[in-house]
């Protein structure tokens, strides 16, 4: 067995093997930026047939050979996120610095669940989260762990809640004895077009989606505080349990932000934990112009933050911020092979005590190293950019024959159709349909769909900073085009 191909070690063998399969790959990844699309491979069907073999081979095939097989088969049928034809979710491409530690993530694989496993990447963890509290206006005391995305945080600040009102306003200890008899009876409140974590979470929670009470939105798709109010107060009538309200701080198809600041008014008027779920429009804080859109999420509990979305990092990387720290005790278990509490008095930090994950990765790196890279001048253009796009889509949309478009983005987002006012409503639906796939398999080119009022929409999802107002305009002489 040739030993020198299987770690990176000090040996310089090994090393060497090391930067030869790094540079090959690299090689490798820069070929197959050939052109400009976000696509190219094969329809659905004809790419299961491509993939479809033995991937265990007798004889081990060695690393140039699997390579190569990879360049045949995979590398060609990626999405390049990081095109200008790719917007069709809150998907982004990566910054370059990113990928970077990813390679460094990867090459060290600490474990960030015990100190002894990951000790400098526990300190910068612990730094990257002090300093996020402090740019989302928390103050001492706060904290937060790194997840691995959206719907993880989410989960987290859910479960959060529920043991805290358990345990502060009905005296129960959900760790130690499960559920309250009356856990049927809680209620969270979401808005009705909320991220589907929402009911995913209360289902793991043990609550069930009949939990979950979705709030009707307005015409520019936030949240109606009025009508949140009233079901609030109807459930109390009914003598169910209002526990936690969310608000959608960037709306996965509209960008739209909820009334942060009137929402939290209520949750402190009926004493329930209030959750922010900006998974996306958290990244709007790095900008000058637009960071006032999510003024008010210092006030919430608990808040998602993610950023493998508008902050342009690889997945996964999200965070769950918590303005109290004791809050996270929940989730703390200790045990002799791995957090001991003897530990912890000598100044080892073990992460693991405020996370339901065991084995993490270390992502916060690539926060660490993106922020620095960047700074506040280069973040403030990314994010600036990308919201501009999306407003100069609207406002272009109003002045085109062919389409019809819904509410005025908030950040990056933008729905829309195209409309023939001559064909029914259903035949305009089918041409939205047939006009998303052929951009995908045609021109390589893929955008999104979605339902608004109950009709088929397109979507343009705007995270890419490289975009100009010339594509935009090019891309949606494109559509038109395709329509008949």
């Amino acid at each position: 067995m040739n030993t020198n191909n299987i770690f990176i070690t000090n040996d310089k063998a090994s090393l060497d093997v090391f930067k030869d399969t790094i540079e090959k790959t690299s090689k490798a990844i820069i070929e197959a930026y050939n052109n400009d699309k976000a696509y190219t491979g094969p329809q659905p069907f004809d790419l299961k047939k491509a993939v479809k073999g033995s991937i265990l081979p007798d004889n081990g095939l060695g690393f140039d050979k699997a390579l190569e097989n990879a360049k045949r088969v995979v590398l060609p049928n990626f999405v390049r996120t990081s095109s200008t034809n790719y917007m069709a979710h809150l998907h982004s491409a990566t910054l370059i610095e990113t990928i970077a530690a990813e390679l460094i993530i990867s090459t060290f694989n600490q474990s960030m669940d015990s100190w002894d496993q990951s000790p400098v990447a526990t300190e910068i963890e612990v730094e990257v989260v002090r300093q996020l509290c402090k740019l989302y206006g928390y103050g001492e005391g706060s904290d937060g762990i790194f997840t691995s995305g959206g719907s993880q945080s989410n989960t987290n600040g859910i479960f959060l809640a529920r043991d805290w009102f358990c345990k502060e306003k009905l005296n129960w200890d959900v760790k130690k004895f499960g559920l309250p008899e009356n856990y049927r009876k809680f209620r969270m409140y979401a808005s009705e077009i909320s991220h589907f974590s929402m009911e995913k979470s209360t289902h793991m929670l043990g609550l069930g989606y009949d939990a979950v009470v979705k709030v009707p939105v307005d015409e520019r798709q936030k949240m109606d505080v009025a009508a949140l109010e009233k079901l609030i107060e109807k459930d109390i009538a009914d003598g169910n349990i209002p526990f936690c309200v969310v608000a959608t701080v960037g709306t996965t198809d509209y960008g739209s932000i909820d009334p942060i600041e009137k929402i939290a008014d209520l949750a402190e008027k009926y004493d329930i934990w209030f959750h922010c779920d900006a998974a996306y429009g958290s990244g709007a804080i790095m900008s000058d112009k637009y960071r006032s859109r999510i003024a008010g999420l210092n006030r919430a509990d608990s808040i998602t933050v993610d950023f493998h979305k508008m902050f342009m990092m690889p997945i996964s990387a999200s965070c769950s911020l918590i303005k109290d720290a004791k809050d996270f005790e929940p989730f703390e278990l200790h045990a002799d092979y791995l957090n001991r509490e003897e530990d912890e008095e000598d100044g080892y930090t073990n992460l693991v005590s405020k996370s339901m994950q065991t084995t993490r990765r270390f992502d916060a790196l690539k926060v660490w190293l993106s922020f620095q890279c960047r700074g506040k001048d280069g973040w403030n253009d990314l994010i600036d950019t990308c919201i501009e796009n999306a407003k100069y889509v609207y406002d272009t949309l109003e002045h085109r024959e062919g389409f019809a478009r819904t509410c005025e983005p908030e950040l990056s987002s933008i729905v829309f159709r195209l409309y023939d006012k001559n064909l029914s409503e259903n035949e305009n639906d089918e041409v939205n349909k047939k006009v998303r796939r052929a951009l995908i398999h045609k021109e390589g080119v893929v955008i999104g769909q979605t339902v608004f009022g109950g009709r088929v929409h397109l979507k343009f999802t705007l995270i890419n900073p490289l975009t100009t107002h010339e594509k935009l305009d090019q891309l949606l002489d494109l559509i038109y085009s395709l329509k008949n």
